[in-house]
Parts: structure tokens; sequence; C-alpha cells
């Protein structure tokens, strides 16, 4: 498994932040080649599942997602902090996410950690694998944020 942790701090209040990054749909415009499709129906809670599906044609993959901790920030409360953790259950990559998101400086802090495995790929990757791991989860908090 690699591990990685990405931390950005935002002007958005957590509540904002928090809507943002729990958008599952709104991530695929950060991960090339890949569209995204939840598969419960809203609202977004303990058991919600979403794939991610990446490639092209026959050589694309699904990498499944579900929530299995839901705790919104309070919206009104400055000092609120939000924590979501997504388990991978694909046949491709397995692992797990998670966001939080805390009040910081009239903004908030996110910080997204995460353990990534690709199945077919050796251990001695596991360095190149968290590095595209924070590269990639970097792109998706900083577009979602920006948005």
């Amino acid at each position: 498994m690699a591990r990685f942790v990405i931390a950005r701090t935002t002007p958005l209040s957590p509540d904002a932040a928090w809507r943002r990054l729990t958008d599952w749909a709104a991530h695929a415009a950060y991960v090339p080649l890949t569209t995204i499709t939840v598969t419960t129906p809203p609202p977004t809670r303990e058991g919600t599942t979403f794939v991610a599906r990446t490639g092209l044609g026959r050589l694309a993959f699904d990498d499944v997602m579900r929530v299995v901790r839901w705790e919104p920030p309070d919206a009104t409360g400055a000092s609120a902090v939000g924590r979501c953790r997504l388990v991978k259950q694909g046949r491709v990559v397995t692992g797990w996410a998670e966001v939080e998101v805390g009040a910081r400086d009239g903004g908030c802090r996110v910080v997204w950690r995460g353990e990534v495995h690709p199945r077919s790929v050796p251990g001695a990757f596991r360095a190149v694998v968290a590095g595209s791991a924070r590269w990639l989860y970097g792109r998706i908090l900083d577009g979602l944020l920006a948005r």
C-alpha cells in the first residue's frame, strides 16, 4: 500500500469546502479519462457508493468507492470539523481515503489522507504510486476548492 497526505488552506467556510469536496461527480473534471457515477440515491451518507470509471473503451477499469464515515461540519459552528472516509472496493485498486475539513483563520484547512493499492503493481513501486496519488488528489483538491 502507498500512503499519502495532502493539506490545503482555503478562504472557503468549512461547510462550503465540504460541499465541493463531497460532490463526487465533480471530481471527474480533474481526473484524466474518468467519469464518475453515484450509484445510490442522494443525499450522501454512510453507505453511499460511487464508481469512477477510468480509461478508454475496453481499456478501462472501475474504482468502486463506499462512504463508511460521514460527519459533515456544522454549518453554523466556526470551529466545526467534518470528516468523511471512503473505502475503495474495486478489483483493480483498493485502499481508503479520508477527508477532514476544519475552520482556520477566516477559512478552513483541508487534509486528505489515503492509502492506495493497485493490485497489479509490485510493492517496490510504492513510492511511485504514492507520488502519483499525491499529484492526482492534489489536483482534485485544488480544482474543487477553486471552482
